[in-house]
């Protein structure tokens, strides 16, 4: 079906090829990408810009002895498809298929495990330092892109890179602008210029055998003011001052420009910057009409672009988070939004449309988020931070030293919090409660269904302390949250959603509803009912739910969408025993270990989070009496 493409089963095949086949390759490759995520969803639009650059690396490197480590990973399709996993490409991000992100233990040109930004220059690092101080061998290079350059881990990498002298590849894909046509000539000359063999001859021999200190410091201050005017045009000249040596900007989708510029600088040695402008979407054209759309677009036509959305039963959690905002910042001029580049993701767009001056999207920087919240906060205002649970780890720091320890109210929304899905371990918001719940003066709830996120987002901002509320990625319940008013709900109060003996099943989020389900099922097996707790906050845990748990029961099932260790199992084990209760503990949640990607109903029903699960927990504890 694909001329070139179906003769790929590796890099070295693909070196094979002349590199006129390579435009061709590049086109097939876009349409097996755009035929397989139509019907098995995954991060496009990104990976559809990066084809060319991916093509290059692996026909101009020698991987994978040389190292070509990826940021995030959303735009790294093409190498998965080239690196022998063409055929298990269409099972991508499925429980049987491989990863939807580089993964160490899939492949060995995987040299780098991610899905969380910014890790690239610090990770290719290593790989450098290491063959340096091994004798092994092999190039680094560093894959990343310009929306994961805002993390300060990059710069951080950068600055020790610069510093270093490494012999560090940076490929920079930018695929937020395009090449400035006024200055176009200028550009093509500066590529001219660095990448020209007879200059870098000169500079790395002839420069340094220059006897005259001051007459080499001369010319060396004249050469730097000329080419820092010239990097400083076209957009170098930070990384120049990092220590870098700055090459581009090239067109990322002109195979041939790809390919000279990389065979150029391949063997050049230092830390240095390939700047590369690409197109997001490339080759697509409904997503290089509509990249945001497209980064992660579920099922579609692949001949008319037309998405296949389903019909959601219920609102999504982030979109009764966003209307929900905006209806306290409406209310309360107070009231702020900040995001690390998840408007959308998060429902927070609806703001930055109704009060953008009151919105602040501060690129990939989780740890900036926070601190800069906890300033808001220290100003008067009521800041709204959300960070996806996952990526929340990156702040762990910040929200102890600069909001905790500060007693400031800000307000943590985790969402995608539990398990999410497709993205599997490195997105899964699996550690949040258990993290966090050791930190003092700070609330952790978790709603159960819409309203209850509503009136907890309501109540934390007539807190004066700060809080965390957390919630899973996709829909609710279908409970009326437009139809409610505004409910404080005063922290460290549960409430009990059913009454019951012998058994207390405390839940802590959604699964509360699975709960009462599953206890309606043992009813009718076993002839009574255990007693149904809507837990609402791990911290502080209601006293008086506890007392009359310790007292009123023979046994207590937990039940969260998170680790078990230290999360809420922890918590109400260390009650129980404190009070020197023999009261068997059983628990409902991520074990320990991470979750494999798959549905993110099959991830429940592997942490016994479904209705099912809930209902064997119950009839074990029933059997072993």
């Amino acid at each position: 079906m694909y001329k070139i493409l179906d003769r790929i089963d590796s890099p070295e095949d693909l070196r094979k090829l002349d590199p006129a086949e390579l435009k061709e390759l590049c086109a097939e490759i876009r349409s097996y990408m755009v035929e397989c995520c139509s019907v098995n969803p995954g991060h496009l639009a990104s990976s559809l810009g990066a084809v060319e650059l991916i093509v290059g690396l692996h026909y101009i490197f020698d991987t994978p002895g040389d190292k070509v480590v990826f940021d995030v990973g959303h735009q790294a399709y093409a190498h998965k498809i080239l690196t022998g996993r063409k055929e298990a490409f269409r099972q991508n991000r499925t429980r049987e298929g491989i990863s939807g992100f580089p993964k160490m233990d899939e492949s060995p040109y995987d040299a780098f495990g991610v899905g969380h930004a910014s890790t690239s220059i610090s990770a290719a690092l290593g790989y450098a330092e290491a063959a340096r101080l091994t004798g092994a061998g092999g190039r680094a290079v560093a894959f990343i892109g310009d929306g994961a350059l805002t993390g300060g881990l990059a710069f951080e990498g950068m600055n020790n890179a610069g510093g270093s002298g490494a012999d560090l590849l940076v490929v920079l894909n930018d695929n937020n602008q395009s090449i400035d046509s006024n200055i176009g000539a200028l550009h093509e000359h500066l590529l001219r210029i660095t990448t020209n063999p007879f200059y870098n001859r000169f500079k790395g021999k002839v420069w340094n055998t220059m006897g005259d200190r001051r007459f080499r410091n001369f010319i060396q201050r004249w050469i730097r003011s000329l080419k820092s005017w010239i990097v400083k045009r076209t957009g170098g000249d930070l990384f120049e001052a990092l220590g870098f040596r700055y090459f581009g900007p090239i067109d990322g989708n002109d195979m041939d420009q790809v390919l000279e510029t990389l065979r150029k600088i391949r063997d050049l040695k230092g830390p240095r910057v390939l700047h590369c402008i690409t197109t997001k979407g490339k080759g697509y054209a409904p997503a290089e009409a509509d990249p945001i759309v497209w980064h992660a677009p579920g099922k579609f036509d692949p001949d008319t672009g037309d998405l296949k959305r389903s019909a959601y039963k219920a609102d999504r959690y982030q979109d009764v988070f966003g209307q929900v905002l905006v209806d306290l910042a409406e209310a309360d001029s107070r009231v702020v939004g900040i995001t690390p580049a998840m408007a959308t993701g998060c429902g927070m767009n609806l703001l930055a449309v109704k009060m953008p001056s009151r919105f602040f999207d501060v690129g990939i920087e989780e740890e900036h988020a926070v601190t800069f919240s906890a300033g808001l906060a220290a100003g008067g205002l009521r800041p709204f931070c959300n960070i996806y649970s996952s990526f929340a780890q990156r702040a762990y720091d910040q929200i102890i030293h600069d909001v905790a320890l500060q007693h400031l109210p800000v307000t943590l929304c985790f969402d995608r919090a539990g398990v999410v899905g497709e993205d599997g371990p490195t997105h899964h918001g699996a550690f949040d409660l258990a993290a966090y719940r050791s930190i003092p003066d700070l609330v952790i709830a978790a709603p159960s269904d819409e309203v209850e996120l509503k009136n907890l987002m309501y109540t934390a901002l007539h807190q004066d302390r700060p809080m965390i509320i957390r919630y899973p990625r996709g829909t609710g319940e279908g409970a009326p949250w437009r139809d409610t008013g505004w409910e404080i709900l005063p922290p460290g109060r549960a409430r009990r959603l059913a009454g019951g003996r012998r058994i207390a099943v405390l839940a802590l989020g959604p699964v509360a509803h699975r709960a009462a389900e599953a206890a309606e099922d043992f009813r009718k097996e076993a002839g009574f009912s255990p007693a149904v707790y809507d837990v609402r906050y791990l911290k502080p845990l209601d006293p008086e739910m506890l007392v009359e748990v310790a007292e009123g029961f023979d046994a207590v099932v937990t039940l969260e969408d998170g680790a078990v260790m230290g999360g809420l199992f922890g918590a109400v084990s260390e009650y129980l025993s404190g009070r020197g209760c023999g009261i068997p503990v059983k628990c409902g949640g991520i074990p320990d270990r991470f979750i494999a990607q798959d549905t993110q109903s099959a991830e429940r029903q592997e942490c016994q989070l479904d209705r099912e699960g809930i209902l064997a927990i119950l009839r074990n504890l029933v059997e072993k009496d």
